[in-house]
């Protein structure tokens, strides 16, 4: 399928969306949700799989589901299609605070590896794949680094990091050492390998964990400051645990010894 050319703007700060101008007949695909709004020239449709195999028949757009389940992704992704005789605007927001990263996979050699969860919404024509480490061992302990999306394609993709954005270009044989699921993607030449980092005792009382990945050059890696996993962790951790529901949930005393019950009963829930 030939690629559609887009024109985009990427608006905000902290919680940013992106803006795509699509010509008649353009259409741009996005994951389920993702869309935040949209000219009234603009039409929607559900398809099966990715989006880009529709014209290889069942068996084509069966492939392409079939590899957005196993990363975990939705059986069905959403093409919005310029409908109207003049240029129509669709928009489509980062799922939590963070950076969107404009891809152009041309200038990228044609392919780029992402996390997942990373993917927002891309040109037709675009092909989402899986990208599968190597090493057995990765799928066990590597956490979010094992299977990754892979976009595939010589159009616009765009891709969403949490937290602080940094792009690192490293030289052959250039290593770096990097938390799993703080990378956010990276050139299919970078050698993507998990290592054992650190004693037990480190691993457990450290918190940096047991095994990191190791990034080796040639090629570009983007890092994300605060990956989706890590932020909802510290939200559950802060969350009251008591599951009570009572009127003391989230106070100042319910943090102390005995402050459920104090708090209960100075906010009046004594039945």
């Amino acid at each position: 399928m030939a690629m559609d050319v887009v024109d985009y703007e990427i608006k905000g700060s902290e919680m940013q969306f992106v803006e795509v101008e699509l010509d008649p007949g353009e259409a741009a695909v996005g994951e389920a949700g993702s869309m935040f709004f949209m000219d009234a020239g603009i039409t929607m449709d559900t398809v099966f799989g990715d989006g880009a195999a529709q014209q290889g028949g069942f068996f084509g757009k069966l492939l392409g589901a079939g590899k957005r389940l196993i990363t975990g992704e939705s059986l069905f992704t959403t093409v919005y299609t310029n409908s109207a005789s003049q240029k129509q605007r669709v928009a489509f927001g980062a799922p939590y605070p963070g950076k969107i990263l404009a891809m152009d996979l041309k200038s990228l050699g044609g392919m780029l590896i992402c996390q997942k969860d990373s993917f927002l919404c891309a040109a037709r024509g675009v092909s989402l794949g899986i990208a599968l480490q190597q090493k057995l061992g990765v799928g066990f302990f590597g956490g979010e680094g094992f299977i990754m999306q892979k976009l595939e394609g010589d159009g616009l993709a765009f891709v969403h990091a949490g937290g602080t954005v940094v792009k690192r270009e490293l030289q052959p044989g250039q290593t770096l050492m990097v938390d799993t699921g703080c990378v956010v993607a990276y050139t299919p030449n970078v050698n993507f390998e998990i290592q054992y980092v650190g004693k037990i005792k480190t691993a457990l009382f450290g918190g940096e964990g047991l095994f990191f990945a190791k990034l080796t050059g040639p090629g570009t890696v983007w890092l994300q400051s605060l990956p989706f996993s890590r932020l909802a962790s510290r939200v559950f951790a802060a969350a009251p645990q008591t599951g009570r529901g009572g009127k003391d949930e989230g106070s100042i005393l319910g943090g102390f010894a005995g402050g459920g019950v104090l708090g209960s009963i100075l906010g009046g829930d004594d039945e």
